[in-house]
């Protein structure tokens, strides 16, 4: 798909053809076709990656800010520029329906960009109170690593703070959804990214993740990932005391009072859990709904879960493509097949492929009701259009029911009341609780409580995180 750089890395400011490597196979999804094989590198292409963004930190770090927003400036330009051939790749890699790579996953990820140059514009990073200077400075070099989900959206929410701040940078994107990524490396070349500012190198987690989160080179290492992935990268990097920044995974609940407008809710509610074929950390996928309405919510959750389109991604008229890839297909299967098991109520989908589809990962947009906290599939993170429908008693119950869990990065709650709303948004354990359906804000801080993660994206913090804090005492 991209000729000539499937085998390359992008390390010191240009392609380095790979060598002697491991070749993985990129299989698209709606077809379980292997459409390319990708370069894996290993420790020493992560030595050579590290070792061009340590040359070139003492540089750029110290870039003022006009230089760092003219290359973000850039880099926004050639994103939007070439967004048909970034949503293109994403339905490759990923199987990512066409209109929706092209509404959000490209738009989304360019936004973070924006909002980056936003917040770099208004950031002082030096202030002074009394006699005392704080000073803001960039951490150093940045291994940051992406997941298949989002992958475009994931690169840019990590890539352009890390630019604003004054890092550099080495990106280990999935092995899974590697189109995306090689693109955005040559974007980051063509924007005139300074030799070694950002360097790209190709690869498993188990090699290229771990070379870089143990690499004594490395200042700060971000991962957007599962909680076990997460947790292997923190054991990896505590002996050289690296900052760490997990987003991880996360079982969202979305609670329904009993004053919401359900007419409208639960349908925005349904889709909202199955955005991406469900593949989203923080899918509100546990519905709480009071018990008395149960009857009813089942029956507007139901029919908007049955009118979703599931089909080929390249068709302007689908809603949902397949999922991403053969593992996470099966791990869906075998989640729906523990509802059916202990006993909850399948409202509708189910196990197999939608009627007429006979190949490809394509999954039914599935749910359950009479869900109970104990269930498997009120507990795992399934990661596919998979919801579960949870019925409480009181306002008590729900908020109990809503943080009995070991994950805490999103949440929901749908009221007419604001300030019913608000007071029960205040009293969840998630990082970033949504009131309403409100639009997505890039500025918003986003990340986990719990085993949800540690540290926050977008806006002014997710800049801050690559930055480190000097006190000047008698400035």
């Amino acid at each position: 798909m991209l000729t000539g750089r499937e085998s390359q890395f992008y390390i010191g400011g240009k392609w380095q053809e790979a060598g002697d490597v491991t070749r993985l196979p990129v299989v698209n999804p709606a077809t379980e076709q292997v459409v390319g094989q990708i370069a894996a590198g290993g420790a020493n292409h992560v030595d050579l990656a590290v070792a061009a963004a340590r040359n070139a930190f003492p540089v750029f770090s110290q870039a003022s800010v006009s230089e760092r927003l003219g290359l973000l400036g850039r880099m926004h330009s050639l994103l939007k520029e070439r967004a048909d051939t970034f949503a293109e790749a994403l339905v490759v890699e990923m199987g990512a329906a066409i209109s929706f790579a092209q509404e959000s996953q490209v738009p989304f990820a360019a936004e973070h960009i924006r909002v980056q140059m936003e917040v770099l514009e208004k950031y002082q990073f030096t202030k002074v109170d009394g006699g005392t200077a704080t000073a803001k400075e960039p951490i150093g070099v940045c291994a940051l690593i992406t997941p298949w989900n989002w992958p475009l959206y994931q690169i840019t929410a990590k890539v352009a703070p890390a630019i604003a701040a004054g890092c550099t940078i080495v990106l280990k994107p999935s092995e899974l959804s590697p189109y995306s990524a090689l693109l955005f490396a040559q974007l980051m070349h063509d924007a005139g990214v300074l030799p070694g500012v950002f360097n790209l190198v190709n690869g498993t987690g188990e090699s290229v993740g771990a070379a870089l989160a143990s690499h004594p080179e490395v200042d700060m290492i971000s991962i957007t990932g599962s909680t076990r992935a997460g947790v292997l990268v923190a054991q990896a990097a505590a002996p050289t005391v690296k900052r760490v920044v997990q987003e991880l995974g996360g079982k969202s609940p979305n609670i329904f009072l009993d004053d919401a407008d359900f007419g409208e809710a639960v349908a925005k509610g349904v889709l909202a859990g199955m955005r991406n074929v469900g593949q989203s950390c923080s899918a509100p996928t546990r519905m709480l709904v009071p018990a008395h309405r149960l009857g009813e919510v089942e029956e507007l959750a139901g029919a908007t879960a049955r009118a979703i389109r599931v089909g080929a991604p390249l068709d302007p008229a689908t809603d949902m493509g397949p999922i991403a890839n053969r593992a996470q297909f099966e791990r869906v299967q075998v989640m729906i097949q523990a509802g059916i098991d202990d006993g909850a109520k399948l409202l509708c989908g189910g196990l197999g492929r939608p009627g007429g589809l006979d190949s490809g990962f394509f999954t039914q947009p599935t749910i359950f009701s009479e869900v109970t906290p104990h269930m498997r599939i009120a507990r795992e993170e399934i990661f596919g259009p998979v919801l579960s429908i949870m019925p409480y008693r009181d306002e008590e119950e729900a908020i109990a029911i809503a943080n009995d869990t070991v994950y805490g990065l999103g949440a929901h709650v749908q009221s007419s009341d604001p300030e019913r709303a608000r007071r029960v948004a205040s009293r969840i354990r998630a990082g970033q609780v949504h009131i309403n359906y409100p639009a997505w804000d890039g500025a918003a801080a986003f990340g986990g409580y719990k085993r949800s993660g540690n540290g926050r994206e977008y806006g002014v913090y997710g800049l801050e995180e690559y930055l480190e804090t000097k006190s000047i005492v008698g400035y």
